[in-house]
């Protein structure tokens, strides 16, 4: 007979057999410090709705796109894709000149009233002495073949036309003047990109909330690169010495993170306006802050994207704007870790940033 002290050993042991077995089949978990950023896609298990905008509301104007088709084939593709979704046009910002832009208006024009295609500026001369009489023919001839507008024409510290070794000139330049008169005889619209956002000027470091996407896009900083404020500035100098030249600040002119200082430049100059393109992730962390914004500056924001044309690529933007959804994490913008807010414009807003906005003011058919 075994002893009430035996029995005890033998539970015991089964105990413990039957614990490491549980242990031993549990996943293996890494503790939070251990897990790398990279590596973090959290998903939102809040219990709330989730609305899927298969359709822009009204007919959506795309004011800012690139040459993304590689041919005739993927341009068919696009057009069906934007059937899909809602989209009545998008503008090509091919920023290109010469033979390229001959190329990207027989791509697109072969679809006459669903692409708009957009030049750039000629500044393959702008070291040398007597710059401007080519570059103000060679937008002439742009215009001709059938661009209606200029852009995306890009300084983000170094210059418009910066090469590895060296700058060029920002869009407050004396030498430009020519060119941007010309936009206003021609009435072509520039759409232009200045700086960063403030998260690539910031040191990259755990304290910077916009890490994973501002190390991509950093400036860095060196003799005769403008700092944030400072290429803002050239922009806004540009405006005012040009009033009758539309400007389009593309990405909110990068001020994301102080839309006021936006605003001020919408309210001192009647001549800018600004594309929301490539900066949902940026702006949907403050719904608040950019809904009211959006409704404040309603006749002046144009909808853009600047990102490849996928279909849930437009349904995330549709959602973000016309939805209350909050707290939810894309596939489409895995890259940020910021959860995402919607911003539920109304629909007199909304059709305005949609549409009517870049029917009234680029021209749009």
């Amino acid at each position: 007979m075994t002893s009430p002290y035996s029995r005890l050993l033998a539970w015991a042991g089964i105990v413990a057999i039957w614990s490491s077995f549980v242990v031993g089949s549990a996943p293996a978990q890494t503790a939070p410090d251990q897990i790398m950023l990279k590596d973090y896609r959290p998903h939102s298990i809040f219990k709330i709705p989730e609305t899927r905008v298969a359709k822009a509301r009204f007919a959506a104007v795309d004011v800012h796109s690139h040459d993304y088709a590689r041919d005739a084939a993927a341009v068919e593709r696009w057009v069906r894709t934007m059937d899909e979704v809602g989209l009545q046009e998008t503008i090509i910002l091919s920023g290109a000149t010469g033979a390229k832009f001959a190329a990207a208006i027989a791509k697109y024009g072969k679809h006459p009233g669903r692409f708009a295609v957009w030049c750039g500026f000629d500044l393959s001369g702008q070291h040398a002495a007597g710059f401007g009489p080519e570059a103000v023919a060679e937008l002439e001839r742009c215009h001709r073949l059938g661009a209606t507008g200029v852009g995306e024409l890009s300084d983000k510290g170094r210059g418009l036309g910066a090469t590895t070794n060296q700058l060029g000139m920002h869009i407050d330049d004396p030498r430009l003047d020519p060119l941007l008169e010309k936009c206003a005889e021609l009435r072509l619209p520039v759409n232009l990109h200045v700086g960063e956002d403030q998260w690539m000027y910031e040191p990259m470091d755990a304290n910077n909330d916009g890490l994973m996407n501002a190390w991509k896009w950093r400036v860095v900083p060196g003799p005769g690169v403008l700092s944030h404020d400072e290429v803002v500035d050239s922009l806004e100098r540009a405006v005012k010495r040009h009033p009758n030249t539309l400007f389009v600040a593309c990405h909110l002119a990068n001020c994301c993170s102080d839309l006021g200082h936006l605003g001020e430049m919408l309210d001192r100059y009647p001549n800018l306006y600004a594309d929301i393109g490539a900066r949902f992730a940026e702006l949907s962390p403050i719904p608040r802050t950019v809904a009211k914004f959006l409704k404040n500056y309603q006749d002046r924001i144009f909808y853009g994207t600047d990102m490849d044309p996928e279909p849930e690529m437009y349904r995330v933007t549709f959602r973000l704007l016309e939805t209350e959804d909050e707290h939810f994490y894309p596939a489409y913008f895995q890259k940020y870790h910021w959860p995402m807010h919607a911003w539920a414009l109304p629909p007199e807003v909304l059709e305005k940033i949609y549409r009517q906005n870049a029917l009234k003011v680029l021209g749009v058919k």
